[in-house]
């Protein structure tokens, strides 16, 4: 008991996540999850029998808009997220999901010894995103462009809304409609097993570090060790 109390005396509160970070986070994780449910009934339409008039079985126009508007939702909270990058605080830059300098690959080794070999080389700790989570969402990015162009770019033949006419050059780039949906289709797959494992690391970073990674999306705050907070303020005045 004294050695628990011993360690949590030396933890400090500190705020991370800013409010604009925890909305994008909660409302990109709606939007993602609709998307993809709503884009396998579109790709692969169940065969519905219905015996009353068509205007009263127009469910799957309410599946095609929930999708086009969830896409535009999608869309314009990524942008913003990129805008956030430059302007919010110094875990939410862009600095540190590109790698910019040999500690950054350094600490991704680190990083993926302890989650995936599970080596006890030292414990490695973050104050906001590891390194290797950063790439791994720098990557992600990159997904959501290429998921935003496809999925517009599909959109721009039924649609003439200016936005979605930004588009049309994707499909003729791409080879036509049919490999433009083979793409849009891969991407979704990339979020869907991305979202798998995130949840899984969130859950094991916040058992095996305790220092509330889970609740941390939701208020902000994560619990530092005095000494890792002070070393990773040294490493980011330098």
């Amino acid at each position: 008991m004294n050695d628990l109390a011993m360690h949590f005396k030396h933890l400090r509160r500190v705020f991370v996540w800013e409010l604009p970070v925890r909305v994008y986070h909660w409302i990109n994780a709606l939007a993602i999850v609709v998307l993809c449910v709503t884009g396998f009934i579109i790709g692969n339409p169940p065969g519905i029998m219905f015996g009353g008039e068509a205007h009263e079985s127009y469910w799957f126009g309410t599946v095609r808009f929930l999708h086009f508007a969830s896409a535009y939702i999608f869309l314009f909270n990524f942008l913003f997220r990129l805008y956030w990058g430059f302007v919010g605080n110094k875990y939410a830059n862009w600095k540190n999901f590109i790698p910019t300098n040999r500690r950054f690959f350094k600490e991704m080794w680190e990083v993926l010894k302890i989650d995936i070999l599970q080596i006890k080389s030292g414990e490695h700790l973050s104050v906001g995103h590891n390194a290797l989570a950063g790439f791994i969402y720098f990557l992600t990015f990159i997904a959501f462009a290429v998921q935003c162009i496809t999925g517009f770019g599909l959109y721009a033949a039924m649609s003439h809304s200016l936005i979605a006419r930004m588009f049309v050059w994707v499909s003729p780039f791409l080879g036509g409609d049919f490999a433009l949906r083979r793409w849009h289709h891969a991407a979704m797959w990339f979020f869907i097993l991305f979202a798998m494992v995130h949840v899984y690391l969130v859950f094991y970073h916040d058992y095996v570090e305790g220092r509330g990674e889970i609740s941390s999306m939701g208020g902000g705050w994560k619990f530092i060790e005095e000494e890792v907070f002070e070393e990773q303020n040294s490493k980011t005045s330098a």
